[in-house]
């Protein structure tokens, strides 16, 4: 099993039409149970990231984005329905986030390394139907907000 420590990672989509590599080091594993996340993979979202410096799309033959929202757009192959990647438009300070990060699902990822989570974010929006017991911190939005205004916690 590869580690973190090895740096440089392939991944795609089930039929392949979308293939990337990453060059660097993944991040930590966050679960998002927002609405979104919950609609655009039929759950709660599992991600990792990676720097846009460090990815690399070696096929993009049939990568479809979607604008989900003023500030982000989600990646996802537009042959399979694989849902791929999850990226900020633009930089949101107050987050902590920059757009030169760009979210991964690990399961795309060909030989995932052992990832260690993070945290459960939007948990208010959590469907009833599972439960949270891993131990990991829970935040009923983005950490740090306290106001559902905003998907991402973005203040306006």
């Amino acid at each position: 099993m590869p580690t973190n420590r090895d740096k440089k990672f392939s991944g795609s989509c089930a039929c392949g039409s979308v293939t990337y590599q990453v060059n660097g080091d993944l991040g930590d594993v966050i679960f998002c149970h927002c609405k979104q996340c919950q609609k655009a993979s039929g759950h709660y979202v599992a991600s990792t990231s990676a720097k846009i410096s460090d990815f690399i799309l070696t096929n993009q033959e049939s990568l479809t984005w979607y604008q989900s929202s003023e500030q982000a757009k989600r990646g996802f192959c537009s042959r399979c329905g694989a849902n791929l990647f999850w990226k900020l438009t633009s930089d949101t300070p107050q987050m902590n986030i920059s757009n030169n990060e760009i979210g991964i699902w690990p399961g795309s990822l060909d030989n995932p390394p052992k990832l260690n989570g993070k945290e459960h974010i939007y948990c208010s929006s959590m469907a009833e139907y599972y439960d949270i017991q891993d131990g990991l911190p829970q935040y009923d939005f983005f950490p740090g907000y306290q106001s559902e205004e905003d998907i991402y916690g973005v203040e306006k």
